[in-house]
């Protein structure tokens, strides 16, 4: 059954200030969803403090906005998520859906990467820390990508029973992920091709919990001239704070939008504008490009 009203999201973590590789995304939800006449969210994923750069998190928001792209409704925040997460973590227990695992990465990694279902029968905790895991009743081996078209993923880990709440006491992402997801109405999630893998355990649990599955369209990956996905890992340097036009116009062509000339005249809300009415997926690239100084505007190097 189609859904009428079309809803994407951009979700960032605050792990760091927006980069070249991070607009990619940003801007590619923005503009499948102004060209679909949906709603576009911002959801910070505040999840993870050992991973969190203070005040990273209204940088990100202003950076958006500094790039013309402007969200509707109120940002969500999903540090203050964590009743809901208990919530659906309560759900699957109580349907024998979940149950605890004390067993180590390390032992993980010698099986060869993947979970056994060692703690299969541990429905309570006990005094040693311990993860929980989903007791996998519904595999996902292929979905659709809109970009991409069929995707296929490793069987063994299609099965494996991952984790959905941290032996550290934190939320895993999938869980987080699926349950706000659902929460806002996202109809389609448009993101980079790094989280390909993690899709197929997404959308698994969107069947465990009986919520309707979203579409996927994983955007290709900006690379450094080394080859190596732009990352705030890598120290991928943060977006210019100058002019956005030539950096937004940058974005465009690594997405192989049409061109868009004259556009020292125009203002970004023209060039934006422009960009929603030309948007074409058809016209983006399935795999990753380097992105070399050569081909940046002189700001972003």
């Amino acid at each position: 059954m189609a859904r009428k009203h079309y809803t994407g999201r951009f979700a960032p973590s605050p792990s760091g200030e927006l980069h070249f590789g991070s607009l990619i995304a940003a801007l590619g939800s923005y503009l499948q969803a102004r060209a679909r006449q949906g709603r576009w969210l911002v959801r910070i994923e505040d999840i993870d403090p050992p991973r969190e750069i203070p005040g990273a998190a209204q940088t990100i928001l202003h950076q958006l906005e500094h790039y013309g792209l402007h969200w509707d409704g109120d940002v969500l925040w999903q540090s203050q998520r964590h009743d809901a997460y208990r919530e659906a973590l309560a759900w699957l227990h109580q349907r024998g859906l979940s149950y605890y695992c004390t067993c180590t990465r390390s032992r993980v990694q010698q099986l060869g990467g993947f979970y056994d279902g060692h703690c299969r029968d541990q429905r309570t905790p006990g005094t040693t820390p311990a993860a929980i895991r989903l007791r996998q009743q519904h595999p996902v081996t292929q979905f659709h990508d809109v970009l991409r078209g069929p995707l296929v993923a490793d069987p063994a880990m299609a099965a494996e029973d991952f984790i959905i709440h941290r032996r550290d006491g934190l939320f895993a992402y999938n869980l987080a992920v699926v349950v706000d997801d659902h929460f806002q109405g996202v109809t389609e999630i448009v993101r980079g091709a790094d989280l390909i893998a993690p899709t197929v355990r997404q959308i698994s649990l969107y069947q465990h919990f009986g919520w309707p599955v979203p579409d996927y369209l994983h955007l290709p990956l900006a690379l450094n001239h080394e080859g190596n996905k732009l990352s705030k890992q890598n120290h991928a340097p943060a977006l210019p704070q100058g002019d956005a036009r030539p950096v937004i116009l940058a974005a465009l062509q690594f997405l192989q939008q049409p061109a868009i000339t004259g556009w020292q005249d125009l203002s970004l809300e023209q060039i934006l504008a422009l960009a929603v009415r030309n948007w074409s997926v058809a016209r983006i690239p399935q795999a990753g490009a380097t992105i070399r100084h050569s081909q940046m505007p002189h700001s972003e190097l």
